[in-house]
């Protein structure tokens, strides 16, 4: 089942367009680091597992935008 979502979000991904596409990939960066930020002074975190689940996410984002040639701003 985890992998027929991967597939579905990736296909999510390809039918973006480019400001799309940089709008998510700023903000699951900002999830990463506001995530890490809490973890960082001690707050209880609800899902532990939730920045790996971001990163794989923003990689795939990272992925789609290299495959079309779309360069990261900021």
């Amino acid at each position: 089942v985890a992998c027929e979502d991967l597939k579905m979000k990736t296909a999510e991904l390809i039918e973006q367009t480019e400001d799309e596409l940089q709008e998510s990939c700023r903000s699951t960066r900002r999830e990463i680091l506001n995530f890490k930020a809490h973890k960082g002074i001690g707050e209880a975190v609800d899902h532990p597992l939730r920045v790996r689940i971001l990163r794989r996410e923003l990689a795939r984002i990272k992925t789609v935008m290299q495959q079309r040639g779309i360069r990261e701003n900021g």
